[in-house]
């Protein structure tokens, strides 16, 4: 998953991105000051957050998210980067490919085969 990092009165000015690669997040940017923003955001300890996605149900209140889990990283991204004055958007990591309708005939498997080898 990658994530994309703006100042929240400017969208279309994206300061830096961190990404997800199954046990770590990793952030890059080419201002050592939000880079040192970032790292703060995805520091390994706990995000409360008050969403009723992250509940079991019929309980209310605050979660506590432990970190090194793809939840925790989207939380940490949500829930902190507001902390720092910056907004946070997920963008997709594959730029080629998506659903094709006349694709019925492939398996899921190759499907996701030709996406990650970069096919067209």
């Amino acid at each position: 998953m990658k994530v994309e990092f703006h100042p929240v009165d400017d969208p279309e000015s994206v300061v830096g991105t961190a990404t997800w690669d199954g046990r770590q997040a990793s952030v890059e940017s080419g201002d050592d000051e939000v880079a040192a923003k970032l790292w703060n955001v995805f520091r390994p300890i706990p995000v409360v957050v008050d969403d009723a996605a992250y509940r079991r149900l019929g309980t209310h209140g605050e979660v506590s998210i432990p970190p090194g889990s793809l939840e925790w990283f989207r939380a940490a991204a949500q829930v902190r980067a507001a902390e720092a004055g910056l907004a946070a958007r997920v963008v997709s990591a594959v730029t080629e490919g998506g659903y094709d309708p006349a694709a019925g005939y492939r398996s899921f498997e190759e499907t996701i085969e030709r996406l990650a080898a970069g096919d067209p």
